[in-house]
């Protein structure tokens, strides 16, 4: 059993992937809790095709692919903050428009190749397995940043989440905040990409801190609880992918959900069994 254990630390590619996606798991928890309490996961997955088209035009270009994803991100992020503003349209209804539009111009893009290549189709699917230390280095030092950017721009961040108009009128900059907070979730979406990859992103961002919704009603605690499971598993599915050589990125969603689907069941309070419980006494 022990040695079930240790062997894939003895390998250094394992040792990077296993930081780096424990990294990208806690970094995407820290930004996906004001996601899920703002109710807006549409847009990890909008920024997460937005991404797309940035990425396939570093390609054509020969640049750098992270870069180029993270400003198309960024540049997408913003325009849909600054289109929501428009009361005529609600903010989901932009989202929607610039996702099509985002993955439109990316599989454009892709058609003015002869071919997919291996660099392109591992920002679909990831590469954590092939990471060399400054990607280790790179998300260390970025995840960090936006970690901290999160715990210093808590309080307004849950103000606007909770009740926008009533943090409008107490002086809150709500549009910078807004724009804050997508061009966080892009930062920490560009993080995840290596891990998970660009179709997989979204169950990164979203999924940990939805099961630790249903654990909690307090915001620090259900960080903490959506980082634990994040990185549970990050760690279990790197192991299942070592075993039995399979996909890592789609494994790692795979245990987060299954987490997920646990705490939906058995939630102390929110829990289905917990609620049914609840009502047979109520009857009784």
């Amino acid at each position: 059993m022990i040695e079930w254990l240790t062997e894939p630390w003895t390998h250094v590619f394992m040792q990077r992937a296993f930081a780096v996606a424990v990294m990208s798991a806690v970094v995407c928890v820290a930004v996906g809790a004001f996601v899920v309490l703002r109710g807006m996961a549409f847009i990890g997955d909008a920024v997460a095709h937005a991404v797309f088209p940035g990425v396939a035009i570093g390609f054509v270009l020969n640049i750098n692919l992270s870069l180029s994803g993270a400003v198309a991100g960024v540049a997408t992020a913003l325009a849909i903050v600054l289109i929501s503003q428009t009361r005529r349209l609600k903010e989901d209804t932009v989202i929607g428009i610039f996702w099509a539009a985002a993955f439109g111009l990316g599989i454009v893009v892709v058609s003015t190749q002869s071919s997919y290549t291996g660099d392109l189709a591992s920002f679909l699917f990831g590469q954590i397995l092939a990471l060399d230390d400054g990607d280790v280095v790179l998300v260390g030092a970025v995840g960090a940043v936006l970690v901290l950017a999160t715990f210093l721009l808590r309080r307004q961040l849950i103000a606007v989440s909770l009740d926008r108009e009533t943090a409008r009128a107490s002086g809150l900059p709500v549009l910078a905040l807004d724009i804050a907070l997508y061009v966080m979730v892009t930062v920490a979406i560009v993080i995840a990409l290596q891990a998970v990859g660009n179709i997989l992103v979204l169950a990164l961002l979203v999924t940990p801190a939805a099961a630790a919704r249903l654990v909690t009603d307090r915001l620090g605690p259900m960080v903490l609880a959506g980082c634990a499971v994040a990185a549970f598993g990050a760690v279990a599915g790197l192991y299942l992918s070592f075993y039995y050589n399979l996909a890592a990125g789609g494994l790692i969603v795979l245990v987060i959900t299954g987490v997920f689907l646990l705490a939906w069941l058995f939630a102390p309070r929110h829990g289905v069994i917990a609620r049914l419980t609840g009502r047979r006494r109520a009857a009784a």
